[in-house]
């Protein structure tokens, strides 16, 4: 077994064709698959199901996809490390965070890392935090921000701060009396409502509290996409529960926007900062890390994150704007 072959069942895995994977790769679909027959040989197993809807891991490839994964990952990292002047860090780093989290601190972050890492490729990732958390698992990034501490026990978990979720709607909706800065759940049953689907872990956390009460939010509609769901919110089809964070969508309409803290229920959610073991890391990965806890204190403490509390310092922001 070599890297070659490695790097091939990978992309094969990722492609779920033999005919894209040998696109990507630049190989004669035949010598693609000789390499795989090869592969499986060594192995002593089958890697692959194939069948008329594409390619799939067996149980025994999939467990060889993860650790391949890590493994080219590691390589491609200690070859950008050997190659990097003196003193200078370099190489690619990937993030992954979810859309109110790229909100934030994505602009920021990226202004510190182009401004004191010059030699880091910065590549964001943004999805759900169900995506971001398979790609955390399967070695496709190096760090990331999610909402739960038990995505995997391979990977290194260490809680980054806690959002306070607010029920948000532009001020036009008359959802709410002007001097109005909390509502009741109760009355949050009687608004109707654009969450994200069950599958999202906002929702859950929503829905529990209604449970608690043995009421039943008046949801309207279910929409996973943040932009698509903000836009529905400001024309005028529900109200919404999000972090402060969701309201840096509307830009400079801000003004025009009403977040009222539910004043019966505390509905916070907790981010983490997931990572390998900080003894694989780059210097690259490391110098990130450090960053996004910075710029995430930085931007609580100077009032730019406001309904926010940093776990490790002291808290602030956490005030809504009706």
């Amino acid at each position: 077994m070599d890297l070659r072959q490695l790097r091939y069942f990978a992309q094969i895995v990722e492609s779920g064709s033999f005919s894209k994977a040998s696109r990507c790769l630049f190989i004669a679909q035949p010598a693609l698959s000789q390499q795989i027959a090869k592969l499986e040989g060594e192995v002593g197993k089958p890697l692959l199901n194939r069948s008329s809807k594409g390619i799939t891991p067996t149980e025994n490839g999939l467990a060889l996809y993860h650790h391949a994964r890590f493994v080219l990952r590691q390589l491609d990292q200690a070859l950008s490390i050997a190659r990097q002047e003196v003193g200078e860090i370099q190489g690619m780093v990937s993030v992954g965070l979810p859309a109110t989290t790229v909100l934030a601190i994505g602009l920021p972050l990226m202004k510190r890392i182009r401004e004191k890492y010059p030699g880091i490729l910065l590549n964001v990732v943004e999805g759900m935090s169900g995506h971001i958390a398979h790609m955390m698992r399967l070695g496709q990034l190096d760090i990331a921000i999610l909402f739960t501490n038990d995505v995997s026990s391979q990977l290194e978990s260490t809680p980054l701060l806690e959002e306070e979720l607010f029920v948000v709607f532009p001020e036009s909706s008359g959802y709410a009396s002007p001097e109005r800065t909390e509502i009741s759940v109760a009355e949050v049953a009687q608004i109707p409502l654009i969450l994200p689907t069950n599958a999202h872990g906002l929702r859950r956390r929503v829905v529990a509290e209604f449970d608690k009460r043995n009421l039943r939010p008046n949801v309207v509609a279910e929409i996973d996409s943040l932009s698509l769901l903000m836009s529905c919110v400001r024309d005028g089809i529900g109200a919404t529960i999000k972090p402060m964070s969701a309201l840096l969508l509307v830009g400079s309409d801000r003004e025009r926007w009403r977040s009222l803290r539910i004043s019966d229920a505390t509905i916070t959610r907790r981010n983490y900062l997931y990572s390998i073991s900080r003894d694989l890391m780059s210097p690259a990965a490391l110098s990130v890390t450090n960053e996004i806890k910075d710029t995430c204190r930085t931007l609580v403490a100077g009032g730019n994150w406001l309904g926010v509390r940093p776990i490790d310092g002291p808290g602030a922001g956490l005030s809504s704007a009706a």
